[in-house]
């Protein structure tokens, strides 16, 4: 675990789930002073976000436990283990606690990612529907450039081994784009210490504005293909009509 001692590592992770609670709160804060109509979109809107403070928050209260469980293995120290008995929980005790914890913190975030994605487009598409336009103008990405942003917001994209990974193992994306959207300052890497892979790449706060700008953005019309008539000289007779 990089050297970081379990205790630590439970610590990092419990105060990143308070964060994400409290931004999700923020959120809420931010959409109340916006003048805007209440339709049902809306309304779902603020219940997903809502939501995800409250599974957030969760998610935060097991890590905590599963840290205080550890704590007190290594120091000896009796704690409840459930029926209102106290007991000093032995080390196979803390590691299948904190591993049923890790469980359900997985399966309360697990949909996270994705379904913050799918509010903002809700909330984008919405508020352009009544001619509210985000400042900002979508960026210029290529095809694949735009697929992969979308998916580093839905949490599906890792580095492992210098390569990139996708959870989803839906689609292949190359080093070469994760690091051209790097290199606008789309998206950045983080170090992680939980899981299978050696970072996690996560939106920029550029990368946050430029991709929910290009939600529910109208596509320029496709081109035609077909041919155009063809002009007849200045000047010249009109053919003659087949009776």
């Amino acid at each position: 675990m990089n050297g970081n001692r379990p205790a630590d590592i439970l610590n990092a992770q419990a105060a990143r789930a308070q964060d994400l609670a409290n931004s999700a709160l923020d959120i809420v804060t931010t959409l109340n002073k916006e003048s805007m109509y209440h339709s049902p979109v809306i309304s779902a809107v603020y219940a997903r976000i809502r939501q995800l403070a409250h599974l957030a928050y969760d998610a935060a209260a097991h890590l905590i436990d599963a840290e205080d469980v550890l704590i007190h293995a290594q120091a000896g120290l009796p704690m409840e283990l459930g029926d209102g008995f106290l007991a000093v929980p032995s080390e196979q005790d803390a590691r299948q606690e904190i591993g049923r914890r890790f469980t359900l913190v997985s399966q309360l975030t697990a949909l996270g990612a994705s379904d913050a994605v799918v509010t903002a487009e809700q909330y984008v598409a919405e508020r352009r529907h009544y001619g509210y336009l985000p400042a900002h103008q979508p960026p210029a990405l290529s095809r694949t450039q735009s697929s992969t942003l979308l998916a580093v917001a839905r949490g599906e994209v890792a580095i492992s081994n210098g390569r990139p990974w996708n959870r989803r193992e839906l689609d292949n994306f190359s080093i070469s784009t994760i690091r051209a959207l790097e290199s606008r300052d789309l998206i950045m890497r983080e170090d992680c210490q939980l899981w299978l892979v050696d970072e996690r790449v996560h939106l920029s706060p550029a990368g946050r504005r430029d991709l929910s700008a290009s939600f529910a953005y109208p596509h320029p019309a496709a081109l035609t293909t077909t041919r155009p008539a063809a002009l007849r000289p200045s000047g010249a007779p009109k053919p003659a009509r087949i009776r």
